[in-house]
């Protein structure tokens, strides 16, 4: 039986959506690795589905699958995605969506520009619930690795965030750390973590490159640029809104503080439509 797709992304960041009410669709890991490959399959970082709304008092249900088949809690670029998704195939009328992840209620706002804006809610903090295995008190946490020291800001925001800040984005062992970090068990973090290198430009700028969890480096990632500017802002070193320049282009954030929800908005695009078997 074919699986009718959209492909979509956010500044290189890709996507491929399921509409799940629709058509039938069971997803498994064996499945999406192989469409996720870039050579033999569809090639996407993350796979995500729509499904009947759970509970009943939001739009949709959102889930979210990385890469190598694992099932996450949080894409703030996907979610933008699935927004324009919703009113291009007419699945919503509202220009207020609401979506459920597995642990989190996203609010979206689609503009007449056809920028979206994400609440992604209030960051955690507490290590229990990132989670996170360190005794040091926030908001920097000494993390020794192979490739040295790193003085990092951690938190969650649905998926577990580890932020460090840089001097040179391009002598940054991104890959090596972040696949360091990901190793299972790991004494940080026992469910991984995405990996954020932030240089901050000025208090209204910073440069970002990011390691996704289950993915590797990719051009941007929304939840990641959030937690940046979260990091910095806990570090009096942002103001509350910060453009984020990511290798595939620019984000840009507010978040007015602690116990306020922090806020994405960007500009998503369709690539194409298909089916594969």
């Amino acid at each position: 039986m074919k699986t009718e797709f959209t492909k979509m992304h956010l500044l290189g960041n890709d996507f491929v959506i399921i509409d799940a009410i629709h058509q039938t669709f069971k997803p498994n890991g064996k499945l999406i690795r192989q469409w996720a490959n870039r050579q033999r399959g569809i090639g996407f970082d993350q796979l995500l589905l729509i499904e009947k709304p759970r509970p009943k008092s939001t739009h949709f249900y959102y889930r979210i699958f990385n890469a190598n088949g694992s099932e996450v809690a949080q894409c703030g670029n996907g979610a933008l995605c699935v927004a324009k998704f919703l009113l291009e195939k007419k699945l919503c009328a509202e220009n207020s969506i609401q979506l459920m992840t597995m642990n989190n209620l996203l609010e979206l706002t689609i503009e007449g520009s056809g920028k979206v804006t994400a609440n992604l809610g209030l960051p955690i903090f507490e290590p229990e619930k990132i989670p996170f295995i360190n005794m040091s008190p926030p908001p920097i946490h000494p993390i020794e690795t192979p490739f040295g020291r790193f003085d990092s800001c951690v938190l969650s925001l649905g998926n577990p965030h580890c932020v460090i800040q840089v001097n040179c984005l391009d002598q940054v062992p991104v890959e090596d750390l972040g696949t360091y970090l990901n190793q299972h068990p790991h004494p940080y973090f026992p469910q991984g973590c995405n990996v954020e290198f932030m240089k901050i430009r000025d208090p209204k700028q910073i440069d970002l490159r990011i390691y996704e969890r289950g993915v590797g480096e990719t051009q941007a990632c929304g939840s990641g640029a959030c937690a940046a500017v979260i990091a910095g802002r806990l570090l009096n070193r942002l103001t509350k809104k910060v453009n984020v320049n990511l290798p595939g282009g620019l984000l840009t954030v507010r978040w007015e503080g602690e116990k306020s929800p922090v806020f994405l908005r960007g500009t998503p695009a369709k690539v194409y439509e298909g089916s594969i078997d």
